[in-house]
């Protein structure tokens, strides 16, 4: 047997104690899938004097986590620090320049630095995996790089924030707003005390670049990714959505167009006949369509300990075996720089709720805002009779974004409408 895979880990939160841990527990295994013995030989972190459920004290300490980068004792530099720039950035381009492997879990630095950081690991000859970065314990740049690398991908997209995932759930089966939804959340631990980076969609964006990059061959960009939370969903909107046969999720999706690559993140409505309407609580999807392969659906876990570490420990035994590849499918330096594909142009049927005056004209007046912009209707509900506003909601057949914009616009001047309109893009999911 080869001599063993000596890595360095920088960051021992979470993740970084899943890691150990795996290797610990299954290090036979490993070394039989691996063709050589996992050896985990310096770790780093803020605190060594923290209280850890792991045994580390056979292992070197390193209090600056470039030592790893440097240290000529490692093969393979294990990430889990976190953050777009900083040191974390610093580590990976320091181990990559040194010559040795990179396993990183971090999404933010891949969607901002991807493309540099794939070009320095191959012009060093090592392997950059990031298996973890995407979608927790879900095979899915594996998939990419490897069994679907046969096809060329008509569109991807996908549940790619567990958190945000977990309250559109928990609001459609209990009926309670946003606002008491998340405060649960964060008192169970699925969403941080500022959940600003998940709510607000940017996670999930920055594992959409990642995903973009490695599905069409293109240079990560991350700045080319439209993106929209879930603050303004109502429970009410979820309500509506079922009787219309929709389930609204938070899906991140791109696809080639005639005017460049399409990213976008915001809430969806999703037919109840496309699987991925199925997807619940913090559980993650990603669904591919290729040229040859038609669709497929990858399922599980997207975030937690032991998901996250499967990942991180599926990469290093990739480096065991020497299974190195580009890390974005192509060459870096063949990686295409596309352009973005304005929002604007974006093609699609919509789901607005306005809240209006209850009084005559008002509807009128409304479509014939649409029919200014040529929109036509497809389906329209209206709730009760009040003194003061009620909801009104119309789903219109595939018109462009401008249009819908410009048609909003007009309608939000309406004096009868009292409140900003709602609006969600619906897909067309089979």
């Amino acid at each position: 047997m080869k001599a063993p895979l000596r890595i360095g880990i920088a960051g021992l939160g979470t993740v970084g104690a899943g890691v150990v841990k795996l290797l610990a527990e299954h290090g036979r295994l490993l070394s039989l899938r691996g063709g050589r013995s996992l050896k985990v030989v310096a770790v780093s972190a803020r605190s060594k004097a923290k209280k850890r459920d792991i045994d580390v004290s056979g292992v070197r300490w390193e209090r600056d986590p470039l030592a790893l980068a440097t240290a000529p004792d490692i093969d393979v530099v294990v990430e889990l620090i976190g953050g777009s720039s900083g040191v974390a950035r610093r580590l990976v381009q320091t181990a990559l320049r040194s010559g040795k492997h990179v396993v990183t879990a971090n999404k933010a630095l891949l969607a901002m630095h991807g493309t540099e950081l794939a070009t320095l690991a191959e012009k060093r000859g090592s392997i950059l995996a990031f298996e973890a970065a995407v979608a927790g314990g879900i095979p899915i740049i594996k998939a990419l790089r490897e069994g679907l690398v046969g096809n060329r991908v008509r569109r991807l997209y996908g549940i790619l924030n567990g958190t945000c995932n977990y309250i559109l759930t928990t609001m459609r089966e209990t009926g309670r707003d946003f606002g008491a939804v998340l405060a649960e959340a964060q008192a169970a631990g699925y969403a941080e005390a500022d959940p600003s980076f998940d709510v607000d969609g940017i996670d999930a964006a920055h594992k959409l670049a990642v995903l973009t990059g490695a599905a069409f061959g293109a240079k990560v960009n991350f700045a080319g990714v439209h993106v929209e939370g879930i603050r303004r969903v109502s429970a009410m909107d979820i309500q509506f959505a079922e009787e219309l046969g929709f389930r609204i999720k938070l899906l991140g999706l791109a696809r080639e167009t005639r005017y460049g690559i399409e990213q976008r993140v915001h809430p969806c409505m999703v037919p109840l006949s496309a699987p991925i309407a199925h997807i619940e609580g913090v559980f993650n999807a990603v669904v591919v369509e290729g040229d040859f392969v038609g669709t497929t659906m990858f399922q599980g876990r997207g975030a937690g300990q032991g998901p996250t570490a499967s990942a991180v420990v599926a990469d290093l035994v990739d480096v065991a075996r020497g299974r190195q590849m580009p890390a974005f499918v192509v060459p870096a330096e063949r990686l295409a720089d596309k352009k973005v594909s304005p929002m604007d142009r974006h093609q699609g049927a919509y789901y607005m709720r306005l809240m209006v005056q209850d009084k005559p004209g008002v509807i009128a007046a409304v479509s014939g805002a649409l029919a200014k912009e040529r929109i036509s209707l497809e389906a329209m509900l209206q709730r009760g009779r009040s003194d003061g506003a009620v909801p009104v909601v119309l789903t219109t057949h595939e018109t462009e974004e401008a249009a819908m914009q410009r048609a909003l616009a007009r309608i939000t001047r309406l004096g009868a409408v009292a409140e900003e309109p709602c609006v969600i893009r619906i897909e067309a999911f089979q």
